[in-house]
């Protein structure tokens, strides 16, 4: 593989993560989905654990990104993914990163939850498009309001 293609792989299974936020943030439940691969699967239970709520992992892409949509509802967010580090191997990838993530009830901004989560996430490709095959969510830290996750 060139280094031109190697650095386009990388690339391109970053941006996967970047379609991810952007369709939480957006509230965009297609763009979401887009990032998963149809049987993949997303455990967010390390980190939700943490902040004292129980989160089963979820397996499908529509199912995945109907839980989140669902469950980040009552909130406007934002999710920066940074220090990202991508391995390849043929037609996977495996991603490690940080990901801050904002959390604001939609109807009081005085209040909030940031966690700070790793990432561990393994890619497949599909056709030019890599998508989101597992998903593994544990949180590094914590600051604010925790139920601000359950909507109290």
């Amino acid at each position: 593989m060139s280094q031109t293609s190697t650095t386009a792989d990388k690339l391109a299974v970053v941006e996967t993560l970047y379609r991810y936020a952007a369709g939480l943030d957006l509230r965009d439940k297609d763009l979401l989905a887009s990032a998963f691969a149809e049987d993949a699967v997303a455990d967010f239970g390390p980190a939700t654990r943490k902040a004292g709520q129980e989160y089963p992992p979820v397996g499908g892409r529509d199912s995945i990104a109907a839980a989140l949509s669902s469950s980040l509802s009552h909130l406007d967010t934002t999710h920066s993914l940074s220090n990202p580090r991508v391995s390849l191997d043929g037609d996977t990838a495996h991603l490690e990163g940080i990901m801050a993530c904002q959390h604001l009830p939609r109807e009081d901004h005085s209040r909030h939850v940031l966690m700070t989560n790793r990432y561990d996430v393994d890619l497949i490709r599909r056709g030019e498009t890599w998508v989101v095959q597992r998903l593994t969510v544990d949180n590094a830290w914590t600051e604010g309001d925790p139920a601000v996750l359950a909507g109290i």
